[in-house]
């Protein structure tokens, strides 16, 4: 393994270890933060970038979700509703993402993160 492999792969691990304390953190989101360095500082493609995000928060997000319910923070009738709109959302969601460009899904995903940003500080 040469240096500029093993740097790569440091950076990657801290990125996703930082990716974990804020999905454990503020309960998901993991992906608001794994795409945008796979995409602006490691360089994948976006399609790529938010299918590996999904792949790699899904283990995140249960043991996370262990612990929030060990700490009586879950409540089931919630979980319900938001739960099948959550599933039948991710279906589709994974079913649009071969049918838009690159270019397309970076705005839209910006979009989406300016508008929560705008929500959290003003609102």
């Amino acid at each position: 393994m040469n240096k500029k492999t093993f740097k790569e792969k440091l950076f990657l691990i801290l990125a996703g270890g930082f990716t974990g304390i804020c999905n454990g953190l503020f309960g998901g989101g993991g992906g608001m933060i794994t795409v945008p360095f796979l995409t602006m500082l490691c360089g994948y493609e976006p399609k790529k970038a938010h299918a590996t995000a999904i792949a790699v928060i899904l283990p995140v997000s249960v043991i996370s979700a262990v612990i929030y319910t060990v700490k009586g923070y879950f409540e089931l009738k919630l979980s319900l509703g938001v739960g099948i709109g959550v599933i039948l959302g991710g279906v589709l969601g994974a079913l649009l993402l071969k049918k838009f460009s690159n270019s397309v899904i970076e705005k839209v995903f910006a979009g989406i993160m300016v508008v929560a940003g705008i929500k959290l500080l003003f609102f």
